[in-house]
This record gives C-alpha cells, structure tokens and sequence, in this order.
C-alpha cells in the first residue's frame, strides 16, 4: 500500500495546529507540556536522526479526543526523531481513511511510518493497546447495535477508556514505548 500522494496534501504539524477550529487549548497543553518519561526512550527517538528514508503521515482531525491527546505525542518524537511529518484532516481523506479502519470503524488518529516513495512500513493508532483494550472488548461482546444495553455498554466502554488515559501524561509513555516498537521493525 502506498500514500506518496497524499505527501504533498499533508500540512505541516505547524498548520494543522494553527488551523484547529476545535480543542485547539487542551491540545496545545499536551504539546507544550510534553516531558520525557525517560532519558533511555528520548535517546531512542534522537538514534534515529540519520534515517532521512522515514517520513510520518497521520490522519486526524481536530475534533476527536483521542487526536488531541496522542498527537502532541506523535509530534514531539517525530520531532526528537528528525522524521518529516503531515497531518491529512480525515474529512478530506475518507478513501485512506476506509482503508484503515479499525475494528469495522473510523478510529483516528492513524499513524502512519512511510518511506519516501510513500510505502508504508507500520502504522500506529488510535490509542495506545491498553488504553484500547475495553473498547476491543466491547466490540467483541456487542456485535449487535440493536441490543437494549449496547449503548449501556458503550457508555462503560469509553469511561473506562479515560478512566485508562488518567488524569496526567502517564499514558504518553505508553504511546512512546509502542512508537519505538514499530519504529524498531522498519
């Protein structure tokens, strides 16, 4: 699969922030108050410096939560990492976007790790695995939409889901330890 294309659609990180109608404060705190969990995983992300055949593609928009939070944490290692990155608003890419859904739906933010042709090596997304696991575990045990309890069952889902995320920055370390996985493989 390839998105060579969309490269040039993309905006720069700096844009699409500049650009956001929606939660632009509460993203903007994620991004300004980034810290390091740990030396170990900054030096990580700085080892990859010399890969210039790495480029970072993420589908979002300013609108969803899970964007605002993970985001700012995407940016900051790509940053740390010297990876080229865009944003591609979801909107306004829905044939990417179908390609990559998850669990049958339109979950973003979707990273992607490409290389200069526009091949992608991995993707990332939308949250971190054990932020993700009541929502994997709700689709499991709710496959049907009608059922009087399933919006009862969403509902529990997703509490759980920002009971996981917390109150603070812990679960950036989550996204970066699972970041330096993928980036590890390609």
């Amino acid at each position: 699969m390839q998105i060579g294309d969309k490269w040039a659609e993309g905006l720069v990180p700096k844009q699409f922030r500049e650009g956001m109608t929606k939660n632009r404060e509460a993203f903007e705190g994620w991004y300004d108050n980034f810290a390091w969990p740990s030396g170990e995983l900054r030096e990580f992300f700085e080892s990859l410096g010399h890969r210039d055949d790495l480029r970072c593609v993420i589908l979002a928009a300013d609108w969803c939560g899970d964007v605002v939070r993970n985001v700012p944490v995407v940016l900051r290692a790509m940053e740390t990492a010297g990876i080229p990155t865009r944003i591609l608003i979801m909107e306004q890419h829905l044939d990417l976007m179908d390609q990559h859904l998850t669990m049958g739906g339109r979950s973003i933010p979707v990273v992607f790790i490409v290389d200069t042709g526009g091949v992608i090596l991995g993707k990332w997304g939308p949250r971190p695995r054990y932020v993700q696991e009541p929502m994997v575990k709700f689709k499991q045990e709710n496959p049907d939409r009608e059922a009087p309890d399933y919006q009862d069952n969403l509902k529990a889902a997703r509490q759980e889901i920002m009971r996981r995320y917390g109150e603070g920055a812990g679960y950036q370390t989550l996204v970066l330890e699972e970041l330096r996985e993928l980036l590890s493989r390609v």
